[in-house]
């Protein structure tokens, strides 16, 4: 039986949407790797906070930009990330991390960095890659073979993150969300976008095993040339 053949998806959204739980899933069940960019602009962020980095001087974050070495493991059962050889999979989700991740994250520098890391690891992926983040199929990989963008209310959205964050306030959360939203969207280099060929799937409705298996149907029948 030969194999299938190798496909690169992209897999676009706002927070909370269930972008990371689908995209896992379906690169475990298909046989794919799995790339979580968010990881690696939160990983960045990381090292910026951790080295004293001025977050408020785009500058100064740019001219630091090409300083720490950033490794993504690409296996959806246990992705990994490490900074300069240190372990940050826990560090990086802090909320001191995701509060600052927006500002670091717009900076262009960074941008260019992190997105020729991510062409290179898509590249070298033989079986293909499932790639998650908020402008895989717009900027990082225009020429995917299939793009999806995943939305979902802010309500829905602001109660599954508060429920993977722990006690947190729902409402809280859902501001922080639509905040974030507003200045991944509204960026100037590279921002949240839905690709004009990218298959817009609404998650508010669907539990998490009906999105991954959207998903997956999309996936096969992508590779079967529908």
């Amino acid at each position: 039986m030969e194999s299938p053949t190798p496909v690169i998806v992209a897999i676009d959204g706002p927070s909370g949407t269930g972008k990371s739980s689908t995209s896992k899933a379906v690169a475990a069940q298909l046989g794919l790797s799995y790339l979580d960019t968010g990881a690696q602009y939160r990983a960045i962020t990381w090292w910026m906070v951790s080295n004293g980095i001025d977050i408020d001087d785009p500058a100064e974050i740019a001219a630091a930009a090409g300083k720490p070495e950033i490794v993504s493991g690409t296996d959806p059962q246990g992705p990994t990330i490490t900074v300069d050889g240190v372990d940050v999979a826990g560090p990086i989700r802090t909320q001191e991390v995701t509060s600052k991740v927006s500002a670091v994250s717009a900076v262009s520098e960074v941008r260019a960095r992190i997105t020729e890391l991510q062409r290179s690891i898509a590249a070298s992926a033989e079986q293909g890659i499932v790639v998650e983040g908020r402008d895989i199929g717009t900027t990082v990989l225009p020429d995917a073979d299939l793009k999806i963008f995943l939305t979902a209310s802010p309500e829905a959205r602001a109660a599954r993150r508060s429920g993977e964050l722990k006690g947190s306030d729902v409402h809280t959360t859902r501001e922080a969300l639509i905040k974030r939203d507003a200045a991944d969207s509204s960026r100037k280099t590279s921002p949240l976008a839905k690709a004009g060929d990218a298959v817009e799937v609404d998650t508010t409705e669907l539990t998490l095993a009906q999105v991954i298996e959207c998903v997956v149907t999309l996936v096969e029948e992508k590779r079967a040339g529908k």
